[in-house]
């Protein structure tokens, strides 16, 4: 595999995965914009792979998709699927969270990555899911990251995913996890 088409047309997207990639002899490329993937699926791997999946059978090369959010214990799994919709912004996510949250001292939350890699004709040659189990605070703390980044607090590390620096949070976070399990299963060809 030479060319690797990642199933998002956020450039941002791209660099990251670059990161985990890194020393392997593989190009990664934006899927075009016209090409439009539905994320039907009740769970994170099911949509990794079926966008993995359609994006391949769509260009007929090979392709890698992930699909990832937080899922809160207080709240059966909220935000869940819909992590990146809870809100029309980052704040807006992290207030709605912390409302409906409200003083409860259930705080358990935890994040979760799939990564799928699709062959050319849209079969799954490879998947892993990476966990990364943490809580949510009462309020944000830290300037880094994105998204949930400054509630959501790594006991292992005593930081906010906003508080670590790129590389800790490359090394332990849900994507981190879930690339170094894919990396272990690499296809070849």
């Amino acid at each position: 595999m030479k060319t690797l088409i990642v199933a998002t047309s956020n450039p941002g997207k791209l660099l990251e995965m670059q990161g985990y990639l890194t020393g392997l002899e593989c190009e990664l490329r934006l899927k075009p914009t016209t090409l439009e993937i539905e994320e039907t699926g009740t769970t994170f791997r099911a949509n990794a792979c079926l966008k993995a999946s359609q994006v391949a059978q769509g260009l007929g090369q090979w392709a890698i998709a992930d699909d990832s959010g937080l899922e809160v214990k207080a709240l059966n799994g909220a935000p869940g699927l819909y992590s990146a919709r809870y809100g029309p912004s980052d704040l807006a996510r992290i207030e709605r969270l912390l409302q409906e949250l409200g003083p409860s001292p259930e705080r358990t939350a935890q994040f979760v990555c799939a990564i799928a890699i699709a062959r050319p004709d849209g079969t799954i040659a490879a998947e892993s899911e990476g966990i990364c189990v943490g809580e949510i605070l009462y309020q944000a703390q830290g300037q880094g990251g994105f998204g949930y980044d400054p509630i959501f607090y790594v006991p292992e590390v005593g930081q906010t995913f906003a508080e670590m620096s790129p590389e800790m949070k490359h090394h332990i976070s849900h994507r981190g996890r879930a690339f170094a399990k894919l990396l272990t299963q690499w296809p070849r060809g």
